[in-house]
């Protein structure tokens, strides 16, 4: 089976959108820490063995905490989208998905859904790279329209 071109105007599937600056931010952060921590508790002759390994494990911790706050995306696929967070992935059918929302003050993109709830996609965030956030927004919005059943709003 062939897949359609794109329409015009409409992104390629697949489609990956995250916060691409800020995840190299909390990335490059995370292995900075870790890197400072370890070199430290080999710089300080007083320190025990016990305390280089909890310097090397704040040290990891901190690194895993800021990864995790770099996992969001939002993927759309031919089948649909899949919205990663913090700590949750769902998929969605396009016709899940009723309405796109990036308000003014909103932090990321919000997915009205057809079940009469609303759910985050984190993904599409407006942090540090808001006008590529408004752009990804309404690639997304294009995309709903074109492939579900969905009405988007400003």
């Amino acid at each position: 089976m062939t897949t359609p071109a794109p329409a015009a105007g409409l992104p390629a599937l697949p489609v990956t959108f995250r916060p691409t600056r800020t995840r190299v931010v909390l990335l490059g952060t995370g292995f900075a820490l870790l890197g400072v921590l370890t070199v430290m508790s080999f710089m300080l002759q007083t320190l025990t063995t016990g305390d280089r390994i909890t310097f090397i494990c704040t040290g990891l911790l901190g690194l895993a905490v800021l990864a995790l706050l770099s996992r969001p995306k939002v993927v759309a696929t031919e089948d649909g989208v899949t919205v990663t967070n913090l700590t949750t992935t769902r998929h969605l059918a396009w016709a899940q998905i009723v309405r796109v929302n990036l308000r003014s003050g909103d932090s990321w993109v919000h997915l009205d859904l057809s079940d009469g709830t609303s759910l985050p996609a984190m993904g599409i965030q407006t942090g540090i790279a808001k006008q590529q956030a408004i752009a990804d927004a309404r690639a997304l919005r294009s995309l709903v329209d074109a492939h579900g059943t969905g009405r988007s709003e400003t």
